[in-house]
């Protein structure tokens, strides 16, 4: 009995020497301090896809070029947020294309019972002068927000933990706010969020019921782990219940991107986005806040969802998309809209399309009126830049072809740089409808407009920003000195923005 009782003894003692080392090991040894001696650094998990750039492109080789068209700038605002933060942006978060049409155009308008205007201009390329700038613009035609038709919205709010900190919920709620505000009584919201779990905060209610929408928003709380893809399921079911028809039926997601978009797989989940968007009922998605953004996952859902995604790195680029330009994100007046330009060799050497490299489409695909394209919302102008090389420049980079043979049509000789092409689908429609126009010296202009200056210094700016191959002699002082020339009718004040933000990231170079 005496050993038993050494032996009991022997064990306690050893296990209490266990527990009193636990307080100050982990179970692999290593020491922690006490419980808020210091605050523990977020985990930096943001990913942006890698972009390869356009390359130079014989119209021998390739006279035809495709691409969807690209309303989002979210790499614009979430550019500026790098910047203004003391850095450069990572190479892959810069899309040229989203940084040009951050901005509006002065366009001009559609002619009656056409959704959107296409303008043309040709002018000697900034940075390479031997070479000329090509610059599209489409501008959709203006809809009042009064004339907007009634919305069925249902606001998907990320209320995981990892929303606390001020630039993500806070500013979340204060957006929302803004958004509410601007609501009118033939509207609806419904508000669902997700975390841990997922639930109903508001049910579908009338738009000018603004104190119950705003009294739901002011409750949210961050908390608990992140699981997207039910809330989603919930948000499209609350959609389809309240289903206007001929309405704009929308989800708005919010989220810093940290979230299982998982239903049974991500492949899953975008084929049931693209099924609810043939019902009608369209998915936007808003970015908040640093560390965790998962860009291109975000930008992909949006993209499939036929909705725009956005940035929103404060109260003022809140205020942009979701006031300013509401029309815009509310009322698709075009769907699926493409782009293809065939170049006349006898004028174009070789042709880049800058920006636009996840936007590309095949030749056939043109015509394919199953393929998915890009989205105007009322009162949207989207730009696109193409960089010309005259006939006869570049080296040869292959060998003479044996067996095709160059000829020279009529059209060719025309002087014609080429045709433009466009291809777009009303809103409800399913079979698309053509514009075409040539592009002609009429175009040229050896003095370059106010937008096409300022296109081509935000444009450059890009370039400066991606390390480009093809910046040529492109620096800050000439992108600053094009914005200032192109800054023109600044009425909102963006273009003044940009030339600051241009002065501020000259500094951190």
């Amino acid at each position: 009995m005496k050993n038993l009782f050494y032996l009991c003894l022997a064990i306690v003692l050893c296990q209490a020497c266990q527990d009193q080392s636990l307080q100050s090991t982990s179970n692999w040894g290593v020491e922690y301090p006490a419980k808020g001696a210091y605050a523990e650094e977020p985990m930096n998990t943001e990913n942006y896809a890698a972009i390869v750039e356009n390359q130079f492109t014989s119209p021998q080789d390739q006279p035809l070029s495709t691409f969807s068209i690209d309303v989002d700038y979210a790499s614009y605002s979430n550019t500026r947020r790098f910047i203004k933060n003391g850095s450069l942006p990572p190479v892959d978060a810069v899309r040229i294309e989203e940084l040009v049409n951050y901005f509006p155009y002065h366009y001009a308008e559609p002619m009656a019972g056409q959704p959107f205007s296409v303008h043309t201009e040709l002018s000697p390329c900034p940075w390479q002068p031997e070479n000329q700038l090509l610059h599209i613009g489409l501008k959709a035609k203006e809809v009042p927000m009064a004339e907007v038709p009634a919305s069925n919205l249902v606001f998907l709010l990320d209320v995981s933990g990892s929303m606390s900190s001020p630039d993500k919920l806070p500013l979340l709620i204060n957006s929302f706010q803004l958004l509410t505000n601007q609501l009118r009584s033939e509207d609806r919201v419904a508000i669902v969020v997700y975390a841990g779990a997922s639930g109903v905060v508001l049910p579908s209610t009338p738009g000018n019921q603004k104190d119950r929408i705003l009294a739901a928003l002011e409750g949210l709380e961050a908390g608990g782990s992140t699981a997207g893809s039910e809330g989603i399921e919930l948000a499209y079911q609350i959609a389809e219940e309240h289903f206007i028809q001929n309405g704009n039926n929308r989800i708005i997601l919010a989220t810093d991107g940290d979230f299982n978009v998982g239903v049974s797989s991500e492949g899953a989940l975008r084929r049931l986005i693209e099924q609810k968007r043939e019902k009608g009922v369209f998915l936007s998605v808003l970015g908040f806040g640093t560390g965790n953004i998962q860009d291109v996952k975000m930008e992909t859902l949006a993209d499939h969802g036929n909705g725009q995604y956005a940035y929103i790195d404060d109260l003022m680029e809140a205020r942009k998309f979701l006031v300013t330009e509401l029309s815009s994100t509310l009322l698709t007046v075009a769907k699926d809209v493409k782009i293809q330009i065939e170049f006349n060799p006898e004028r174009v050497g070789k042709y880049r399309l800058i920006g636009y490299e996840n936007r590309l489409l095949a030749a056939e695909d043109f015509n394919n009126d199953q393929k998915d394209a890009g989205e105007i919302g009322a009162g949207h102008t989207v730009t696109a830049l193409y960089e010309l090389m005259p006939p006869g420049t570049g080296s040869a980079k292959v060998d003479p072809l044996k067996y095709q043979a160059k000829t020279s049509t009529s059209a060719a000789q025309s002087g014609e740089w080429g045709m433009l092409k466009l291809r777009y689908k009303e809103p409800q429609g399913s079979t698309s409808k053509l514009i075409a126009e040539p592009i002609t010296q009429a175009d040229w202009t050896p003095q370059p407009s106010e937008d096409l200056a300022f296109s081509s210094a935000v444009a450059g700016f890009g370039m400066l920003l991606r390390k480009s191959e093809h910046a040529g002699n492109m620096n800050y002082e000439q992108v600053l000195a094009l914005a200032r020339s192109g800054k023109g009718e600044d009425y909102s004040g963006y273009r003044a923005g940009f030339i600051q933000l241009v002065e501020l990231a000259k500094e951190l170079k």
